[in-house]
């Protein structure tokens, strides 16, 4: 049988990370950031809706800023639904296509790494859920680190994200990242293991 799970967290927490010890074991990690960078392509009927509603995000060469488009709704609730109405039903499909793909290759496991599973109710569609943690200043830290951001502007996007703990209260296993590479390791090792037994 196969399955589908979902891999999420906030900013900062090392979703990457252990997207990346999963793959390591060999299971597959479907990434739904790299789907959204191919889903509004120049060309692509999601691409053409965003440059409708904010034409000042599309660049000289007729790209999407991403970075542009993602401090434009930042702010604004309003904007940022219409966003994900006209990208996350794209992206899902895409991934549900890459995941059907993996099934009939004869994988029993993959996984679906996306930052808004919860958010959204997507999760409700898959086979379970994990939710990587770790504390706020472990957050804080590594998104300055990583995405070059100031203590403020993540603190911003920690406080816009719905909060870790309801992430928690809807997963099926949860990954403390908040330890050394090894501890992480070990409870990613534990619990791919778990789900192929299970499956």
């Amino acid at each position: 049988m196969f399955k589908l799970v979902g891999l999420t967290g906030g900013i900062g927490t090392g979703k990457s990370t252990v997207a990346r010890m999963i793959r390591d074991l060999g299971v597959p990690v479907i990434d739904a950031d790299l789907l959204a960078r191919q889903v509004v392509q120049p060309g692509q009927p999601a691409h053409l809706e965003i440059a409708a509603a904010w034409p000042d995000v599309v660049d000289q060469s007729g790209a999407v800023d991403r970075r542009k488009l993602a401090d434009r709704v930042f702010a604004d609730p309003a904007g940022r639904a219409r966003l994900e109405a006209i990208t996350h039903p794209r992206i899902m499909e895409r991934a549900l296509d890459q995941a059907g793909a993996l099934r009939q290759q004869g994988f029993q496991l993959a996984f679906l790494e996306a930052a808004l599973l919860v958010e959204t109710g997507l999760h409700s569609l898959l086979d379970g859920l994990v939710v990587v943690t770790a504390s706020e200043e472990q957050q804080v830290s590594r998104a300055m680190a990583r995405a070059g951001f100031g203590r403020d502007e993540v603190l911003a996007r920690i406080r816009a994200q719905l909060p870790l703990e309801q992430k928690r209260r809807a997963a099926t296993d949860v990954i403390d990242n908040s330890g050394d590479q090894a501890t992480t390791q070990g409870q990613v090792e534990s619990l791919v293991r778990r789900l192929l037994v299970d499956g």
